[in-house]
């Protein structure tokens, strides 16, 4: 009796670990993978692009097997109060980190194609550091042949933010928290088995 006893608590002490550990992953991938102002969004943003549809494939010139130039990007205009935009590109399933921009002037509206690559952002636009350790663009690189999703979400602040360049999504992140007056964003795939 007693060792069954000793066995069922073991057994509970087992699962309350587990149910931790899983609870602690699921939080790390949360903040890897997620939207960096989950839970703070009070309005909409319309985001699209000449590249590829929402929810469509992007095309190869956007990525590493192409030329790896940044999507044309259109949006609608923020809410009043809106001080600067932030914009992050990533594959949430993977937690990987395609482009990091901030302190987008709040009067901007687009982005032509190429515009990170060829270094034709607005003046006082700030590019952070994506997932390869460099500053700017990495365009969509899955491995293997399987289609991957990608998301560029847009921000509008009420501030600009002191940042310099270089930051990641992660600092982003915390530097954002409480700012953020709208969110918008654009879903697109990509996969080398597709082509």
């Amino acid at each position: 009796m007693g060792l069954r006893k000793s066995t069922w608590r073991a057994a509970g002490g087992l699962i309350v670990l587990m149910v931790l550990v899983l609870g602690m992953v699921w939080a790390y991938w949360r903040q890897r993978s997620g939207d960096i102002a989950d839970g703070e969004t009070h309005a909409s943003l319309s985001i699209r692009s000449s590249s590829f549809a929402d929810g469509g494939n992007i095309p190869k010139r956007l990525t590493c097997d192409g030329a790896g130039l940044s999507p044309e990007l259109q949006w609608s205009s923020p809410p009043a109060g809106t001080r600067s935009l932030v914009l992050v590109m990533d594959d949430p399933a993977f937690g990987f980190v395609h482009w990091v921009l901030y302190n987008i002037p709040a009067g901007t509206r687009e982005f032509a194609e190429g515009a990170s690559t060829q270094g034709e952002l607005p003046h006082g636009a700030s590019e952070g550091i994506n997932d390869t350790d460099k500053n700017g663009y990495f365009g969509p690189c899955p491995p293997g042949k399987s289609q991957h999703r990608y998301v560029i979400r847009l921000y509008a602040l009420d501030a600009t933010l002191d940042l310099p360049s270089g930051k990641t999504k992660k600092e982003l992140a915390a530097a954002v928290k409480g700012r953020v007056l709208a969110e918008g964003q654009l879903t697109g795939f990509y996969g080398r088995g597709s082509e």
